[in-house]
């Protein structure tokens, strides 16, 4: 039988109501769509970077100047 782990306790899957198996359910799926948004997030926080960097050195060709900050 599997088991899982709440709050350092162990339950029997099988001996879970059905009410509480809808709530572990709703909860994986949270979990999964809280990875996902996160690794979205980072995608985007790099390609933020990249564009930031890339219209730098639109703005300063040579290199001279200030630095624009963010």
């Amino acid at each position: 039988m599997t088991t899982i782990t709440i709050d350092g306790k162990e339950y029997e899957y099988e001996g879970l109501s059905d009410k509480a198996k809808a709530q572990l359910t709703s909860m994986q799926f949270v979990d999964n769509e809280l990875a996902r948004l996160q690794a979205q997030a980072s995608v985007l926080q790099t390609a933020r970077m990249a564009y930031s960097k890339e219209l730098q050195n639109e703005l300063n060709p040579l290199g001279s100047g200030d630095t624009i900050k963010f």
